[in-house]
């Protein structure tokens, strides 16, 4: 295991070299074949990796503490009412009072200032499991499906369809980051955070690759090599709800769309679907579809981070 990514925190893709990138992928590859074999390799027996949730979740709670669990090492899983994150007890203090007592955290929350805060004061590597913000752990385990079925990653064409959320923001993080073409169309009024675009547009140009923003998903999805899409109303955002379901039904993923994508275009989420809204079933089910390898690539993913972190 290399050494020099020990302590690091992971908040955002944009803290990441293209370097520590692949040796994430790379690692995760290796965790991968080995889990695959049966061949035990717990690097952090005795270790311990708090895991706050203050935002649900099935796959990252799930797929964190199993990765803890086959490192050698232990998860302790902390909601909402186990852990009043900035209220009664600083954050600072808590990043404190857990540094004393854990190897690593976990965090899934809303403010994305949180987690930053949490990092800033803790002694021990912080890792985002999602904020409102960004969701880089996600994005790490869709570019390790894309490099597994496409066998590269410079060059390709990402195409991702809806809301301009956190998914997109860490695939234009990300996708810049190693090379990756991408494509986002969004209709008005739900692109990303301009300067979430103009910072991926400032790395793209370093790695030689393209961003490019279109409220038309016909054209955007023209010769991608991989078409994604995430839910329209993210946790947080129920009241908007039809509002959202309006504007963004005319960007559904659906058997037609992805047929100008091409038959070679996979089809990517990640999950939970809100089948007949972003995507249709037989699109989901459908032979594109790579969204449960994609799935499965967050436990791998997730222990290639905390082995080389922690």
């Amino acid at each position: 295991m290399a050494k020099n990514m020990k302590g690091k925190d992971l908040i955002s893709l944009l803290d990441l070299t293209p370097e520590e990138i692949d040796q994430i992928l790379d690692t995760a590859s290796f965790l991968k074949r080995l889990h695959y074999t049966g061949e035990p390799f717990r690097p952090l027996q005795g270790k311990t990796l708090g895991m706050i949730f203050t935002k649900p979740s099935t796959r990252t709670r799930v797929s964190f503490q199993v990765a803890i669990y086959q490192l050698g090492g232990m998860g302790i899983y902390l909601g909402a009412d186990d852990l009043q994150l900035g209220r009664g007890e600083t954050i600072a203090d808590t990043a404190r009072v857990l540094s004393r007592y854990l190897d690593g955290i976990m965090i899934r929350t809303f403010a994305h200032d949180d987690v930053v805060q949490l990092a800033e004061h803790a002694d021990i590597p912080v890792v985002n499991g999602l904020t409102d913000l960004l969701h880089p752990t996600q994005v790490l385990a869709d570019l390790l499906t894309l490099r597994e079925k496409k066998g590269r990653l410079a060059g390709l064409k990402l195409t991702y369809i809806g809301d301009g959320n956190n998914v997109a923001h860490s695939l234009l993080f990300g996708c810049a980051k190693m090379g990756v073409n991408l494509t986002l169309a969004t209709p008005a009024g739900h692109e990303p955070l301009a300067w979430v675009v103009a910072r991926a547009k400032e790395e793209a140009a370093r790695r030689g690759c393209q961003i490019e923003l279109t409220d038309d998903p016909r054209a955007a999805v023209q010769g991608a090599d991989a078409v994604y899409t995430d839910v329209w109303t993210s946790m947080g955002q129920e009241q908007e709800r039809e509002q959202r379901l309006k504007a963004l039904q005319p960007f559904q993923v659906n058997a037609r769309l992805m047929a100008h994508a091409g038959e070679d275009a996979l089809f990517l989420h990640c999950l939970p679907a809100h089948r007949g809204e972003e995507v249709t079933d037989e699109v989901m089910d459908g032979p594109q579809s790579v969204v449960f390898d994609e799935a499965e690539n967050r436990l791998h993913v997730h222990k290639a981070i905390l082995a080389l972190v922690m």
